[in-house]
């Protein structure tokens, strides 16, 4: 059994087994039946339970979370960034604790910890192990696990602010940890984001499907389009951004070839950025 600590020491997640609260010790985790969790040497606790089947990896591989943050440390998406962190400073409250579910590498995290500082609370949640281990090593002052989006480690009303960006959701969880009037902001791509690179691989390129702005129990509070060209220079970039999207284990030999070719591409970004507020 494992000693209770004081609850200066409290974790902002809960225990995946019972939904006890978590407390922090010197070496990990633990809740108050017994529960515990060590935390990684990078900084990050595992709080994904056993999946069924033998699958030995969850979420983007490496392959997929070195892509994304070789590309995004080049700073191509900065202004989306800094579109979230003006987002999160407008609608954030001080002392609210903020959830980035699907928090990959921690690009984006890192942009949140810049943006509030110490005026809020900071968790990081994502269920591969490989970006949740790199997110942990960039922000040391956020709190990080891997976890999955349809069984949140957090308790019921506990988060003020749910950001998710381009990962996968669950409304129902994320409006069972959302407290009353909590802001839930999402990212997504638009229509034609990314198509000159799938134009430049692929023999019939097309658009991304639209998303609904519209869900049920929110209240659309601000939407913000934000489209800019991007222009990349080497083909280590162009792969890079490949490699990051779905695109990539989706394409045949030819298509792989063309892109070895590449050695420079504009292109277009194109994204939207809802910010909602929680009803009830």
């Amino acid at each position: 059994m494992c000693k209770v600590e004081s609850k200066e020491m409290r974790s902002p997640f809960c225990c995946p087994n019972c939904g006890k609260p978590l407390f922090k010790t010197e070496s990990g985790l633990h809740c108050t039946n017994g529960h515990c969790f060590d935390r990684a040497k990078s900084g990050y606790y595992n709080l994904l339970l056993p999946q069924k089947g033998k699958q030995k990896f969850h979420g983007d591989n490496p392959l997929m979370v070195n892509a994304r943050r070789d590309f995004l440390e080049k700073g191509y998406y900065a202004p989306l960034r800094e579109a979230l962190m003006q987002a999160v400073q407008s609608y954030g409250k001080a002392g609210g604790l903020i959830l980035d579910c699907g928090c990959g590498e921690g690009y984006y995290t890192a942009g949140v910890v810049s943006a509030v500082g110490d005026k809020m609370q900071i968790a990081g949640i994502d269920i591969s192990k490989n970006a949740v281990a790199l997110a942990a090593k960039k922000s040391k002052t956020a709190a990080f696990a891997v976890g999955s989006a349809f069984h949140l480690p957090l308790e019921d009303n506990s988060v003020q602010m749910l950001l998710q960006i381009f990962s996968p959701h669950c409304m129902e969880e994320f409006g069972r940890v959302l407290q009353k009037d909590g802001i839930f902001i999402e990212i997504f791509p638009g229509k034609r984001h990314l198509f000159d690179l799938k134009a430049a691989v692929y023999d019939e390129p097309y658009e991304n499907a639209p998303t609904p702005f519209e869900i049920e129990g929110y209240e659309l509070l601000e939407s913000r389009h934000l489209e800019n060209r991007i222009e990349l220079s080497s083909n280590a970039d162009i792969e890079n951004l490949f490699k990051m999207t779905p695109y990539y284990y989706k394409t045949g030999k030819k298509e792989q070839e063309r892109l070895e070719k590449l050695e420079s591409l504009s292109v277009q970004t194109d994204f939207h950025l809802l910010v909602y507020r929680k009803l009830q």
